[in-house]
Parts: structure tokens; sequence; C-alpha cells
């Protein structure tokens, strides 16, 4: 009989300090991941190639073998011309960074023949998961997980009576049933 009781004053004290516990809980929607692409994944050499990189704050590069280093401007999309003397089946790696959010990385290949544009080609399209350390701008708040702003006094102090309340309320209901039973 002890332990049920023991069990259900522990399980009430738990569950009084898991409700008057504040949650954490992440507000900043400005944090995402860029989306990179690449059109058309199979380029003729000396062939064009749209580039984009839609979710970065900031200009995104875009940096392979086969073409310049190239700026993508926010909001906006741009093209590289592939050189002319690229190997005929080659693939090369097309390497994007987003300052801040993340970088990743497409493999276009090298077709035989002239280029011509292509109408209603794919484009080769993945997110990317951040792989630098710096934190980008806007980003949740460490420290007190995120959970709030600033510290307010008055919302501490309600807490902590809430949970001293809670504290006594199944000390006093324990030892009252405790007592009950004794005689």
């Amino acid at each position: 009989m002890r332990a049920i009781r023991a069990a259900s004053a522990a399980l009430l004290g738990v569950a009084s300090f898991t409700l008057t516990t504040p949650t954490a809980v992440a507000t900043d929607n400005q944090v995402t991941s860029p989306v990179f692409s690449v059109s058309p994944a199979t380029v003729a050499p000396g062939g064009r190639v749209t580039l984009s990189a839609s979710g970065c704050n900031t200009t995104a590069t875009a940096t392979s073998g086969v073409f310049d280093t190239v700026s993508i401007r926010l909001g906006s999309s741009t093209t590289a011309v592939v050189d002319s003397d690229a190997r005929v089946g080659g693939q090369y790696s097309v390497q994007f960074n987003c300052p801040g959010q993340g970088t990743g990385s497409f493999n276009i290949t090298i077709s035989g023949g002239r280029s011509t544009p292509t109408i209603g080609s794919t484009a080769t399209t993945a997110t990317t998961a951040a792989t630098t350390t710096a934190t980008a701008p806007g980003a949740v708040r460490g420290g007190l997980g995120g959970s709030i702003a600033g510290l307010n006094a008055g919302q501490l102090a309600a807490g902590t009576a809430l949970v001293v309340a809670a504290a006594t309320a199944t000390i006093f209901l324990v030892r009252r049933r405790a007592e009950g039973r004794r005689h």
C-alpha cells in the first residue's frame, strides 16, 4: 500500500511541476534551409545552365570546373556558360554556397553534340542541410533554450509560487492520508 501511495504522490508532484514549467518554443520562422537547383542537368559543351538558390537570405555563389564562379542574387537566378572544351560524357560537380545558411552540391553531365535550348527541360533540385557553423540571422536565442526573450520577474515569481504550492499540497495530502490510516 505504501508503494502505491508513494507512487501516486510522486506522479502528482511530477504532474504539477510539469504543468507549471514554461515550455521552450522556437518562434523564429526566418531560419530556412536554401533550395539549390541546376537546370538542365545534362548540357552540351558551350551550353548554358540556369542556377538558382531560393531561400538564401544573401547572395549565393556557384562554382564548377566547367564554368566560372557566378553570384546568385537574392530572389533571382543566373545562367552560366559551360566551357566549350568540357569532356563529353563527363560529370562535373557544381558547388553552391549560401553564407551562413548552408551549402549544396550537384553533378551536371556533359552530353555530345551542339548545345541547343530545350523546352521543358527538368531541373535537378534538392534541399540541403546547413553545414556551416555560423549563426544565421534571426537564429533561435541560446542560453535559455530560446523560449523567452527576457526575464520577467512577475512570471518567474508566479511560476515559483505555483510549484511551491503544488509541492506543499502534495506533501500535505500524503501526510494526511498516512495519519488517517495509522489508527
